[in-house]
This record gives structure tokens, sequence and C-alpha cells, in this order.
């Protein structure tokens, strides 16, 4: 016999009570995380831009000056422009050979030896060391007469410069030390290596094909997709640079290392110029959010998904 309960369940109280808190339940396990991004991600994200309109130091009276900052910085502030410029060079050296280096290790460590794992370990390990205490130990490598890597390069007859206190050596210093702690981009490469088939390998093989050739026609066709998430955040990364210079150098010698990051830094904490700050911060904001998409933009003629049917009609 038949029952018509659930006909009417749309119409029961105690079925349209339990449909209800079935639709909050998954929010409320989310809650945590609405939370703390309202709070400490987006309210200041607001709050920033508001005072961005503003002159705000940190002790006085706020007052309302429209584009002032924006304008100032654009026009009176040769810090800015100098600043960026720096940024965009160690940019330009730091965002290639981080990405390369780190798909060269994971290359590596994807071959199937003994103890991979402990490899895998030992090359992770510099990512989690705080960048303070990185930088501490770059300063004890890169000390001119003292120096690690001074001593190892006169070892065969080379004698090193003194790299944080050289101009045309401070900026090449910091893209090494910076290469250092690539752990999560190198574990990121790896996992992407995991997942190509190993058939096509297979296949290739069997038409005749050297590994020169399985790199670039398997393997960097196939994992074009994380290295444009390794990109993004590889560009995102060399623009905040900031720990390295500023223990290690201070921005200079001759503001050689004076990236952007510190920039913003001491507009706020140094010279309590919160509103300008925050500008300098807006600023850097729509130009990692520019790179960003035009690298989105590009990604549709040289990123290959694995599953996706191309028409190139």
């Amino acid at each position: 016999m038949k029952t018509d309960v659930g006909v009417n369940a749309e119409y029961n109280p105690v079925y349209q009570k339990k449909k209800k808190w079935n639709k909050i339940v998954p929010y409320l396990f989310i809650s945590p995380w609405i939370i703390g991004f309202i709070v400490f991600t987006l309210g200041p994200l607001l709050f920033s831009f508001i005072i961005s309109f503003f002159n705000w130091p940190i002790v006085g009276e706020k007052k309302f000056i429209g584009l002032t900052n924006y304008i100032t910085m654009f026009t009176d502030d040769p810090l800015f422009w100098s600043s960026l410029w720096i940024t965009l060079k160690f940019a330009l050296f730091f965002v290639p050979l981080n990405i390369i280096l780190a798909l060269l290790l994971a290359m590596l460590l994807n071959q199937k030896v003994k103890g991979s794992s402990w490899f895998r370990t030992f090359f992770y390990v510099p990512s989690v060391i705080s960048g303070v205490a990185l930088a501490m130990i770059w300063g004890t490598v890169y000390d001119g007469e003292y120096g690690i890597l001074n001593y190892l390069l006169s070892l065969i007859g080379i004698e090193g410069p003194n790299w944080l206190n050289d101009t045309s050596w401070a900026l090449v210093a910091m893209v090494i030390a910076s290469l250092w702690g690539q752990g999560t981009m190198m574990l990121i490469f790896l996992s992407g290596l995991k997942n190509i088939p190993q058939d096509l390998y297979e296949a290739a093989e069997i038409d005749g094909a050297g590994k020169i050739y399985k790199f670039f026609k398997i393997t960097v066709p196939l994992l074009t997709p994380t290295i444009l998430f390794n990109l993004i955040m590889t560009i995102i990364g060399a623009f905040q640079t900031l720990t390295l210079a500023l223990v290690l150098t201070g921005g200079g010698p001759l503001q050689s290392t004076y990236f952007y990051a510190m920039y913003v830094y001491e507009n706020a904490f140094k010279y309590f110029k919160m509103g300008y700050s925050s500008a300098n911060a807006w600023v850097m904001f729509i130009i990692i959010l520019s790179l960003t998409m035009l690298v989105f933009k590009s990604s549709s003629v040289w990123v290959y998904y694995e599953n996706e049917v191309k028409n190139d009609k």
C-alpha cells in the first residue's frame, strides 16, 4: 500500500524545519572562516582603502585630502619610482629562476631512488625557516671578509665581492637568497609530475623518443596548469619581498635593494604616514592584480588541460 507521506512532506512543518536546518548547517561549519575573512582580511582591506584618502598619522588628527596621496606618489616622490623599478628588476630575475629551479628539483625528487622521501624533507626544510632566521644565515654566508661563500670561491682562486655592500652585487645576492626557500613550490611541481600518466612516456619510448623530447612534448604541456599556479604565486611573492632586504641590507647600499614593500613599510612605521602608505599598498595591489590578469589572459595560449578539447577553428 502506497503512503502519501512523500506527497504531503512539503506541507509538513517538521519536514520544512528540517529542510531549513539542512541549509543552515553548512554555513555554520564555514562560519569561522567567514568571520576570520571579514575581520582580518576584508575589513582591513576596505579600511586601508578609506584611509588612503586621508592624511592619517598614527598619532595625531586625521584629515581628508582626497587623491593627494596618489598624486604626490606619482608626481613628487622619486622613491616610489626607484623602489618600483628595483622590485621589477628583482622579479625579472627571481620569477623565472625560481620556477626553473623548483621544477628541476621536483624532477630529481620524482626519480625512483632509495631514500627519496628523506631528500624531499631535506629540500623542503628551508621553506619552513622564518624569514629573519633565514636572513641571518645568509648574512653569514655573504659576509665580505669571513663569509662562507667567499671562502669557497677563494678555494678555486676567485676573489668574491663584498656581496651586501656592493651596488653591483647586492640585488643579485637578494635573488640568490630568495631562491633558497622554495620547498612548497617544489612539492606542488612534484605533485603535478606524479599526476602525469606513465603510459604516455611508455608510448613515446616505443616510438623512439628521447628524454628531451619527452620533457618538452609530454612533461611541460601536461604540467602547464601547475606552472600557471606557481607563476602567479611567484609574481605575488616577488612584489612582496621585504624581510631579507630589511634584515640584510636595510635597502642599501645606496638604495640598490630598496624594494617597493620596504617603501610601503617605512612610510607606515618609520615616517608614520598611514594614509600615504595605504595608497602605496593599493598601487601595489593594482599592479599585482594587473599582472595576474595578464598571466590568466595569456594562459589560453600556453596552458594545456588533459581533458580539454581545443577547437582551432
